[in-house]
């Protein structure tokens, strides 16, 4: 049997119909830049979800970099965040020249360590930029205490954790800013790039939609200095025809979970925590084991498709060779780049496949 570690095309096979017939009328109607097809996507995606506002963007980068605009971050601010995490959740602080500091990670999570924060906070600390990542909400209070405490602006990269709840509150609306991604192989993936910016004080939502436009309000009338992120109406189109089946599709991640967290048996294997704080909506499931190499070797053998997210943590990039950090410097981010591994979670999974990768992880 084979299973291959994301397949897109069973999705958009069956919504092929509905998708065709939506990018129709978009393309008749030539709303191309932003327009009613965002517009619509925009309020059922904070109805959905439980967002005041939400504002649609051209990618899941935008948001960040909208957000880090808004925080006021620039030459000589220090913002903190984590290493083990995709490398958009740190360009926003570069893109404004504001430098990133990064705090390790817990071992079980795989996201901020809360106990970590203090180690890189210094007087030229402006804010927290918190990834919920693969999907399992981080530890908000804790962070948040630490953030109110000392002054700072949080931002949550909510890019992998669209539908997570942290103690019934939606992921996004706990800091000053939420950002997602709908990147094709999100949990709500468009057919390209796409991302939306949501927060709960509506100055930081108005301040976001002027930027949004090239810092306007009225056509040829610049307030301030802003941008072009404005999501396209094809995006939007598509992504109104897959909202709806979200939660379809979080309730089958969460039960191939399920299976997998009650069904692998390898020894050495540590499997992702599910602390009771928030329930992971799945956008990975990512294990840990000391011979990931060989493990995903025997894995490919018996049809089993796997990933390494992420294999070199951001501290360790070459583009932040500057900022002065060596191996060491973070040692569970490290031990996770080293040891993870990715397996299949995707809603159009069988259960028969899900069986068959259990019992070839078992089988190792």
């Amino acid at each position: 049997m084979k299973v291959p570690f994301l397949d897109l095309s069973l999705q958009h096979r069956a919504l092929r119909e509905q998708a065709l017939a939506a990018l129709t009328a978009t393309y008749d109607a030539t709303r191309f830049c932003l327009g009613k097809d965002v517009e619509d996507f925009e309020r059922a995606f904070a109805a959905t979800l439980g967002y005041p506002r939400a504002l649609a963007m051209n990618s899941g980068t935008s948001p960040l970099h909208v957000a880090c605009m808004i925080a006021g971050f620039g030459p000589g601010d220090e913002v903190i965040t984590t290493p083990f995490t995709f490398i958009s959740s740190a360009w926003g602080i570069n893109y404004v020249g504001a430098t990133p500091v990064f705090a390790d990670i817990e071992p079980g999570t795989f996201n901020l360590d809360p106990a970590k924060l203090a180690a890189a906070l210094t007087p030229r600390t402006k804010g927290i930029i918190v990834v919920h990542l693969f999907g399992q909400p981080a530890r908000m209070d804790e962070i948040m205490a630490f953030a109110r405490l000392h002054g700072l602006f949080v931002i949550e990269d909510c890019a992998q954790a669209v539908g997570a709840n942290y103690r019934g509150t939606p992921v996004g609306t706990i800091g000053d800013v939420g950002t997602f991604s709908f990147y094709p192989t999100k949990n709500l993936g468009g057919c390209g790039e796409g991302g939306a910016f949501v927060s709960r004080r509506e100055e930081i939502h108005t301040r976001a939609r002027h930027i949004r436009v090239h810092g306007s309000d009225r056509r040829y009338y610049h307030d301030i200095v802003g941008g072009n992120f404005r999501m396209d109406g094809f995006q939007g189109a598509l992504l109104n025809v897959k909202l709806p089946h979200l939660a379809a599709w979080t309730a089958r991640r969460q039960a191939i979970a399920a299976r997998y967290l009650a069904g692998i048996k390898l020894a050495d294997v540590r499997r992702p925590e599910q602390p009771g704080y928030g329930q992971s909506v799945f956008h990975q499931f990512t294990i840990l084991h000391p011979k990931r190499d060989a493990l995903r070797e025997h894995l490919a053998k018996h049809d089993v498709g796997s990933d390494l997210i992420y294999p070199v943590p951001l501290h360790l990039q070459k583009c932040y060779a500057g900022l002065g950090y060596g191996p060491g410097s973070f040692p569970v981010a490290e031990h996770a780049a080293a040891n993870c591994v990715s397996l299949p979670i995707f809603p159009e999974l069988t259960d028969a496949q899900v069986d068959h990768v259990i019992a070839a992880v078992n089988g190792f």
